[in-house]
Protein backbone atom coordinates (compact mmCIF):
# COMPACT_ATOMS: atom_id res chain seq x y z
CA UNK A 1 0.00 0.00 0.00
CA UNK A 2 3.57 2.18 0.08
CA UNK A 3 2.53 6.26 0.96
CA UNK A 4 -1.43 5.20 1.09
CA UNK A 5 -1.42 3.04 4.07
CA UNK A 6 1.45 5.63 5.87
CA UNK A 7 -1.49 8.60 5.31
CA UNK A 8 -3.92 6.92 5.94
CA UNK A 9 -2.55 5.63 9.56
CA UNK A 10 -1.64 9.31 10.09
CA UNK A 11 -5.13 10.35 9.48
CA UNK A 12 -6.76 7.97 11.74
CA UNK A 13 -3.63 8.22 14.45
CA UNK A 14 -4.86 11.94 14.74
CA UNK A 15 -8.64 11.26 14.81
CA UNK A 16 -8.20 8.79 16.93
CA UNK A 17 -6.06 11.43 19.28
CA UNK A 18 -8.60 14.29 19.04
CA UNK A 19 -12.34 12.50 18.40
CA UNK A 20 -12.68 10.76 21.70
CA UNK A 21 -11.67 13.93 23.53
CA UNK A 22 -14.01 16.32 22.69
CA UNK A 23 -17.58 16.61 23.35
CA UNK A 24 -20.12 15.53 23.03
CA UNK A 25 -18.23 12.36 22.34
CA UNK A 26 -15.70 12.11 25.70
CA UNK A 27 -18.52 12.60 28.24
CA UNK A 28 -20.86 9.96 25.92
CA UNK A 29 -18.34 7.58 26.07
CA UNK A 30 -17.11 8.43 30.36
CA UNK A 31 -21.44 7.72 31.15
CA UNK A 32 -20.53 4.45 29.38
CA UNK A 33 -17.23 3.15 30.35
CA UNK A 34 -16.80 5.03 33.23
CA UNK A 35 -13.99 7.51 33.74
CA UNK A 36 -10.87 4.55 34.41
CA UNK A 37 -12.78 2.88 31.79
CA UNK A 38 -12.49 5.33 29.25
CA UNK A 39 -8.87 6.11 29.58
CA UNK A 40 -7.38 2.46 29.37
CA UNK A 41 -9.65 2.16 26.11
CA UNK A 42 -8.08 5.16 25.16
CA UNK A 43 -4.71 4.44 26.12
CA UNK A 44 -5.53 1.22 24.45
CA UNK A 45 -6.52 2.57 21.24
CA UNK A 46 -3.57 4.95 20.87
CA UNK A 47 -1.18 2.48 21.25
CA UNK A 48 -2.84 0.25 18.84
CA UNK A 49 -3.08 3.16 16.10
CA UNK A 50 0.46 4.56 16.87
CA UNK A 51 2.03 0.61 16.22
CA UNK A 52 0.45 0.35 12.91
CA UNK A 53 1.76 4.06 11.90
CA UNK A 54 5.10 2.61 12.82
CA UNK A 55 4.84 -0.31 10.86
CA UNK A 56 3.50 1.48 8.04
CA UNK A 57 6.21 3.87 8.10
CA UNK A 58 8.36 1.22 7.52
CA UNK A 59 6.32 -0.07 4.31
CA UNK A 60 6.38 3.11 3.20
CA UNK A 61 8.45 3.36 -0.22
CA UNK A 62 12.44 4.50 1.34
CA UNK A 63 13.49 7.30 -0.14
CA UNK A 64 16.95 8.30 1.63
CA UNK A 65 17.71 11.93 3.23
CA UNK A 66 20.97 10.60 4.73
CA UNK A 67 23.48 7.83 5.45
CA UNK A 68 23.03 5.71 8.15
CA UNK A 69 26.28 5.87 10.86
CA UNK A 70 27.15 3.71 13.33
CA UNK A 71 27.59 6.60 15.77
CA UNK A 72 23.63 7.82 15.48
CA UNK A 73 22.59 4.72 17.16
CA UNK A 74 23.93 6.11 20.98
CA UNK A 75 21.43 9.08 20.07
CA UNK A 76 18.21 7.11 21.14
CA UNK A 77 20.25 4.63 23.25
CA UNK A 78 21.16 8.02 25.55
CA UNK A 79 18.44 9.60 25.52
CA UNK A 80 15.81 7.33 26.20
CA UNK A 81 16.93 6.92 29.66
CA UNK A 82 15.58 10.07 30.36
CA UNK A 83 13.08 9.60 28.47
CA UNK A 84 12.20 6.05 30.74
CA UNK A 85 12.90 8.17 33.93
CA UNK A 86 10.87 11.46 32.86
CA UNK A 87 8.03 8.15 32.12
CA UNK A 88 8.44 6.77 35.26
CA UNK A 89 7.96 9.81 37.52
CA UNK A 90 5.06 11.36 35.66
CA UNK A 91 2.68 8.68 34.87
CA UNK A 92 -0.27 8.39 37.64
CA UNK A 93 1.22 11.69 39.56
CA UNK A 94 -0.86 14.58 40.20
CA UNK A 95 -0.79 17.35 37.54
CA UNK A 96 -3.17 19.75 37.20
CA UNK A 97 -1.40 21.56 34.26
CA UNK A 98 -1.31 18.67 31.81
CA UNK A 99 -3.74 15.76 30.50
CA UNK A 100 -3.65 12.97 31.91
CA UNK A 101 -2.79 13.52 35.64
CA UNK A 102 -4.17 11.99 38.20
CA UNK A 103 -5.94 13.09 41.84
CA UNK A 104 -5.48 16.33 40.41
CA UNK A 105 -6.97 17.71 43.95
CA UNK A 106 -3.97 16.17 46.21
CA UNK A 107 -1.08 17.82 43.60
CA UNK A 108 1.09 19.57 46.22
CA UNK A 109 2.98 23.11 44.50
CA UNK A 110 5.45 22.70 47.01
CA UNK A 111 6.40 19.64 46.30
CA UNK A 112 5.80 19.47 42.57
CA UNK A 113 8.18 16.15 41.75
CA UNK A 114 8.75 16.11 38.06
CA UNK A 115 6.27 19.20 37.21
CA UNK A 116 9.16 21.18 38.72
CA UNK A 117 11.22 20.97 35.24
CA UNK A 118 8.10 20.60 32.76
CA UNK A 119 4.48 20.90 33.23
CA UNK A 120 4.14 18.46 30.66
CA UNK A 121 6.38 15.83 31.35
CA UNK A 122 4.78 13.03 28.91
CA UNK A 123 4.63 16.21 26.12
CA UNK A 124 8.64 16.17 26.76
CA UNK A 125 8.85 12.76 26.79
CA UNK A 126 7.24 12.31 23.69
CA UNK A 127 9.38 15.41 22.07
CA UNK A 128 12.67 13.63 23.02
CA UNK A 129 12.03 10.06 21.76
CA UNK A 130 11.03 11.51 18.96
CA UNK A 131 13.65 13.76 18.21
CA UNK A 132 16.24 11.11 19.10
CA UNK A 133 14.80 8.34 16.54
CA UNK A 134 15.06 10.93 13.57
CA UNK A 135 18.65 10.71 13.84
CA UNK A 136 19.40 6.85 13.19
CA UNK A 137 16.45 6.91 10.39
CA UNK A 138 17.34 9.26 7.96
CA UNK A 139 14.13 7.92 5.23
CA UNK A 140 11.90 10.26 4.22
CA UNK A 141 8.95 8.10 5.85
CA UNK A 142 10.32 8.42 9.42
CA UNK A 143 12.11 11.97 9.59
CA UNK A 144 8.05 12.67 8.77
CA UNK A 145 6.86 9.82 11.21
CA UNK A 146 8.93 11.30 14.40
CA UNK A 147 9.95 14.93 13.00
CA UNK A 148 6.09 15.37 13.07
CA UNK A 149 5.92 14.11 16.66
CA UNK A 150 8.03 16.21 18.04
CA UNK A 151 6.39 19.67 16.78
CA UNK A 152 3.09 17.87 17.47
CA UNK A 153 4.87 17.45 21.50
CA UNK A 154 5.99 21.20 21.56
CA UNK A 155 2.81 22.57 20.05
CA UNK A 156 0.55 20.79 22.26
CA UNK A 157 2.57 21.93 25.27
CA UNK A 158 1.47 25.26 24.24
CA UNK A 159 -2.13 24.40 23.50
CA UNK A 160 -2.61 22.85 26.78
CA UNK A 161 -0.88 25.75 28.52
CA UNK A 162 -3.59 27.83 26.78
CA UNK A 163 -6.73 25.55 27.61
CA UNK A 164 -5.85 24.71 30.81
CA UNK A 165 -4.90 28.76 31.86
CA UNK A 166 -8.78 28.95 30.56
CA UNK A 167 -9.75 26.55 33.02
CA UNK A 168 -8.55 27.59 36.06
CA UNK A 169 -7.92 31.27 35.68
CA UNK A 170 -5.73 33.34 37.84
CA UNK A 171 -5.54 30.01 40.42
CA UNK A 172 -2.87 28.96 37.12
CA UNK A 173 -0.33 31.69 37.46
CA UNK A 174 -0.68 31.18 41.23
CA UNK A 175 0.54 27.67 41.01
CA UNK A 176 2.83 27.90 38.11
CA UNK A 177 4.88 31.00 40.57
CA UNK A 178 4.40 28.34 43.72
CA UNK A 179 5.74 25.52 41.66
CA UNK A 180 8.46 27.51 40.28
CA UNK A 181 9.65 28.56 43.76
CA UNK A 182 9.63 25.03 44.80
CA UNK A 183 13.21 23.23 45.20
CA UNK A 184 14.63 21.13 42.16
CA UNK A 185 15.38 17.90 43.74
CA UNK A 186 13.74 16.54 47.47
CA UNK A 187 16.41 16.40 50.07
CA UNK A 188 15.49 12.75 51.12
CA UNK A 189 13.77 11.33 47.99
CA UNK A 190 10.62 9.16 49.47
CA UNK A 191 10.65 5.51 49.30
CA UNK A 192 7.75 5.80 46.24
CA UNK A 193 10.10 8.20 44.16
CA UNK A 194 13.03 5.07 44.51
CA UNK A 195 9.99 2.45 43.37
CA UNK A 196 10.00 4.85 39.86
CA UNK A 197 13.20 5.00 39.25
CA UNK A 198 13.77 1.33 39.76
CA UNK A 199 10.92 1.05 37.66
CA UNK A 200 12.15 3.57 34.33
CA UNK A 201 15.65 1.00 35.03
CA UNK A 202 13.21 -1.72 34.16
CA UNK A 203 11.52 -0.19 31.28
CA UNK A 204 15.09 1.06 29.68
CA UNK A 205 15.88 -2.81 29.84
CA UNK A 206 12.60 -3.91 28.63
CA UNK A 207 12.56 -1.61 25.66
CA UNK A 208 16.29 -2.50 24.72
CA UNK A 209 14.96 -6.73 24.95
CA UNK A 210 11.96 -5.91 23.18
CA UNK A 211 12.66 -3.57 20.68
CA UNK A 212 13.93 -6.43 17.92
CA UNK A 213 10.51 -8.21 18.59
CA UNK A 214 8.08 -4.84 18.02
CA UNK A 215 10.25 -3.08 15.33
CA UNK A 216 12.71 -5.86 13.83
CA UNK A 217 15.60 -3.52 14.21
CA UNK A 218 18.23 -3.74 17.45
CA UNK A 219 18.89 -0.83 19.57
CA UNK A 220 22.65 -1.48 20.38
CA UNK A 221 25.62 -0.80 18.19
Amino acid sequence: MGWFEFALAYVVFFLSHSLPVRPPLRPWLQARLGASGFTLAYSALSLAVLAWLIAAAGRAPHVTLWDWAPWQVHVPLTVMGPVCLILALSIGRPNPFSFGGAHNDQFDPARPGIIRLSRHPLLLALALWAAAHVVPNGDLAHVILFGTFAAFALLGSRLVDRRKRREMGPEWQRMRDRVADAPLLSAAPSGGTLLRVAAAIALYGTLLWAHPFLFGVSPLP
